[in-house]
């Protein structure tokens, strides 16, 4: 389906994703490269760090955390999070692993060495992600159109933004990563990347990650597109989806523009 058509469609079925299908540019994802991935892995979060991919995943009975090597998929290092408990997203600080869970309130924190549990941590309402952004701080999504700023130590809110596009708020917003300044989150049921702008919240451009979703040949109605990680030593930006049998490495939104901008000639 052309861009357009997709998002006039997403709007139709979400009319809060945005006012129109012109209000902000639209890149669609160009592929890099193609690792294996679990297609048993309900990717909640994923982060890279130290070499490795960090991965957390949902679902009852089925929900952890685990360290992931990205050549060939092999998981290194795993910890469960056991019922009733349903895990959600993830971020490092400090040596550690915070954890969110979706309904219970409750998150954890882990050492990212060894998986031990060396602690938790209330907040209000539903987890759904967790990103670290440039200043020591986290992000954190709950599937309103508002992320949060957390402080890590203590996750007191520091402040909230509210995510619009077009003037109007942006729901679903999932999975996060911070990426050259800008705050990238997965649309619950899309496939398209927010990329926001940290200081106001509003929509600076989508990424079309539809092509990706088909590749992976995922059909199932919530197996969708779901985690971001960015190795920003290498520049390199990797995206999954809910029991996909892939993780892609795509081109990060300026490197995209960069390479389009090139391949225009001019006269």
């Amino acid at each position: 389906m052309p861009i357009t058509g997709l998002l006039l469609g997403l709007l139709g079925l979400l009319p809060q994703v945005g006012s129109t299908p012109q209000s902000v540019p639209v890149q669609s994802a160009q592929i890099v490269a193609t690792f294996p991935h679990d297609n048993r892995a309900f990717t909640e979060g994923l982060f890279w760090q130290d070499g490795y991919l960090y991965e957390s995943t949902g679902e009852l009975n089925r929900s952890g955390i685990r360290k992931v090597r990205l050549s060939d998929g092999k998981v290194m290092a795993r910890v469960a999070v056991d019922p009733p408990l349903y895990g959600e997203g993830i971020a490092p600080w400090n040596g550690t692993i915070l954890s969110l869970t979706w309904k219970n309130q409750i998150g954890f924190r882990w050492s990212a060495r060894d998986f031990k549990k060396l602690g938790s941590f209330k907040y209000e309402g539903e987890g759904w992600a967790l990103a670290a952004d440039d200043k020591g701080g986290l992000i954190m999504s709950d599937g309103s159109p508002v992320l949060r700023f957390v402080d890590p130590a203590t996750f007191t809110v520091k402040r909230r933004l509210t995510v619009t596009d077009g003037g109007r708020p942006v729901r679903m917003l999932n999975e996060l990563e911070y990426v050259d300044g800008e705050i990238l989150a997965n649309i619950w049921l899309t496939d398209l990347i927010a990329r926001i702008d940290p200081q106001d919240g509003h929509v600076i451009g989508w990424i079309d990650v539809s092509e990706l979703h088909r590749q992976s040949g995922a059909t199932a109605e919530n197996d969708v597109p779901n985690g971001i990680a960015w190795d920003a030593k290498k520049r390199r930006l990797f995206v999954t989806g809910k029991d996909w049998p892939y993780v892609f490495e795509i081109k990060a939104p300026r490197d995209a523009a960069s390479s389009a901008d090139a391949s225009v000639s001019t006269p």
